[in-house]
């Protein structure tokens, strides 16, 4: 699995992305049960409200081999600040519409 991470920019100034490598790392939260490699292909932020950058961002993470789109908690759950994005589902909607169905998205990571 190829994976590329899509996070709240408004969480990026002190967010560093540790727990979401760790779920990663560990198989934990989102990437339970997955047994083969992941591999990181890159993280990126939605590029600020209401998120349409997140579409031509996820896009080029499949150029660059990604095969999984993976919307980081602090969209989707609202980790760690406790407000989950209010644009999230329809950045999801959009994502996977531009992207098919061979690209799969993960909602959260942890």
């Amino acid at each position: 699995m190829k994976i590329g991470i899509i996070r709240c920019m408004q969480t990026e100034d002190y967010c560093p992305g540790t727990i979401d490598f760790k779920m990663i790392r560990d198989r934990q939260g989102a990437f339970e049960g997955i047994v083969e490699d992941i591999e990181i292909i890159g993280m990126i932020s939605c590029g600020g409200c209401p998120g349409k950058k997140s579409i031509l961002r996820a896009k080029e993470m499949v150029k660059r081999g990604a095969d999984t789109i993976v919307l980081s908690s602090c969209i989707t759950r609202g980790n760690p600040i406790g407000y989950p994005c209010p644009f999230a589902k329809k950045m999801k909607e959009c994502i996977s519409s531009a992207l098919g169905d061979e690209i799969k998205i993960i909602d959260y990571t942890h």
